[in-house]
């Protein structure tokens, strides 16, 4: 059995955590951690996730000393702002523990993206140029030999699983930009109340536009060029993608399909994405799932591509899962599905 932290245990990708690694057959969840500040600090999970009831009813301790905790740790998951992986990443990784990171830390190389979308100058270089960007699907050989795993944003996920067969195949015309209209619930926001994320007060609204910082993401681990626009609906979870593009010269539908059969066309234990050509891509379908599903229509040299995953689940915790299956040989939706 491999000792699991999850750090940043409260929020609700935390509480997905702490529930995959309790069914997981080779992992024991060795503890679960909040700031030392927090004011969820010696409750148990359960006390703030009523669906944890029974299941897992674990304290949430106060972090006080990573290096100390790291000693008798194996997987470290680390559920954290941006600024916090940055500081803890590393000291997990000097004990030699497998860190699996879900914030934005340590997803693109080059410091000078962290100064202009984060706010704060990279102190890391060397980590920085060893982490693995954990898009499950298409990282697999990187991740199974990653200690420091980026797991990648919940918008950027959606946009790659879409783009990114087509794009291999040549199939796009590159020098147009494809246009990727997503749409997310407001949890990923966070879990922390705020007028944003007020059911009473969001209203179906762009936001971000050309300065999200999941444009740079998408567009260097796609090695292209995109327009990306969020959207914030007043739903609790998943996001629904519709991605515009224009093809090549002279491709056909049937060269679309056989490129997505080609990336996920069998069913399998190998990844988490369910093709739907000819039926509608519906959000409901993917909400409390590990699964991405994308769909595709092709009319005069263009392609609107449909593309759905939990924002909590395909989009952080379960595709941390995913690659944590993958990193130590298990099948790759064990406790997943």
């Amino acid at each position: 059995m491999l000792n699991t932290l999850i750090i940043g245990a409260s929020g609700y990708t935390g509480a997905e955590l702490a529930k995959m690694v309790h069914n997981h057959p080779h992992l024991a969840l060795q503890g679960l951690y909040v700031s030392a500040n927090s004011d969820d600090a010696h409750k148990p999970i359960s006390a703030l996730h009523g669906q944890l009831r029974g299941i897992v009813d674990m304290p949430l301790q106060p972090l006080l000393d990573p290096a100390a905790i790291a000693q008798d740790a194996d997987i470290v998951l680390l559920a954290t702002a941006h600024e916090v992986s940055h500081d803890l990443a590393p000291v997990f990784l000097a004990a030699g523990c497998q860190v699996f990171d879900l914030s934005g830390a340590f997803r693109v190389k080059g410091d000078s993206f962290y100064t202009q979308y984060y706010g704060f100058a990279h102190q890391h270089s060397d980590w920085l140029d060893q982490a693995v960007y954990g898009l499950a699907e298409w990282n697999h050989a990187a991740i199974s030999d990653a200690q420091l795993v980026a797991v990648p944003g919940c918008y950027p996920t959606a946009a790659q699983l879409a783009l990114k067969p087509l794009l291999s195949a040549g199939l796009l015309n590159t020098t147009q930009w494809p246009v990727i209209n997503a749409v997310s619930g407001v949890s990923g926001a966070g879990r922390k109340a705020t007028m944003n994320n007020s059911f009473c007060e969001v209203s179906f609204k762009a936001y971000g536009i050309f300065t999200h910082r999941h444009q740079p993401e998408i567009a260097t681990h796609l090695d292209q060029a995109v327009i990306f626009t969020p959207h914030l609906g007043n739903f609790k979870r998943g996001i629904l993608a519709t991605i515009t593009a224009k093809l090549a010269d002279g491709v056909e539908e049937a060269q679309v399909a056989a490129a997505m059969t080609q990336a996920y066309g069998a069913a399998s234990d190998k990844h988490a994405v369910r093709l739907l050509a000819d039926e509608p891509v519906v959000l409901e379908s993917v909400v409390n799932t590990c699964f991405c599903d994308i769909g595709w229509k092709v009319h005069q040299g263009h392609i609107v591509l449909t593309s759905a995953i939990d924002n909590l689940l395909k989009g952080a915790s379960a595709q941390a899962m995913q690659c944590i299956n993958i990193r130590n040989n298990f099948p790759q939706l064990t406790a997943l599905v």
